[in-house]
């Protein structure tokens, strides 16, 4: 939605038509990219959904990774630590590394995967391809680009703490 003064004409730009996506990935590539019905949240129910998602999506592109340790890194918001959230993360043997929420500086896909899907989606108007979109920016990164951003939490905690906490731009 645009704003505009009263004495310009009027001009309309919808901004209803919103599209939310969970993106899971690891170091080499984008496991799941799942986009949530239009005008839904995300809640415990949808996320469990979504974590039963990349299981299967680790099965098929990770063989015998899930016989590993899986650390899933994600913050303290409610959907996240719900008991039925919780309950199945321990189902499936995975460990949490959790960090604060509203912490974008912390959060891998905040600081790395969205500033290069930013960058990608510049200039375009979108009407119905935008997953298509999403989707190609995330296959055409190469394996070097999401094991960099796997590597980068360990220097911002660290430059974090030495800061005493306080937010940390680059």
């Amino acid at each position: 939605m645009e704003w505009w003064h009263t004495s310009l004409p009027s001009k309309k730009t919808t901004s209803n038509r919103k599209i939310m996506c969970i993106e899971c990935w690891d170091r080499k590539s984008v496991l799941l990219v799942d986009f949530l019905p239009q005008s839904s949240t995300i809640n415990a129910g949808v996320y469990c959904d979504t974590l039963k998602k990349l299981r299967h999506a680790i099965q098929n592109k990770r063989r015998g990774m899930l016989s590993w340790d899986v650390v899933m890194i994600h913050d303290n918001a409610r959907p996240h630590t719900a008991a039925t959230m919780q309950n199945l993360i321990m189902t499936f043997g995975w460990e949490q590394f959790d960090h604060h929420s509203y912490s974008p500086d912390l959060a891998p896909s905040d600081f790395h995967l969205f500033l290069q899907l930013k960058s990608f989606l510049a200039g375009w108007r979108f009407h119905d391809e935008v997953k298509e979109a999403i989707t190609t920016c995330f296959a055409s990164l190469a394996a070097s680009f999401y094991n960099e951003g796997i590597q980068k939490p360990v220097q911002r905690y660290d430059k974090c703490l030495n800061n005493g906490g306080n937010y940390v731009e680059k």
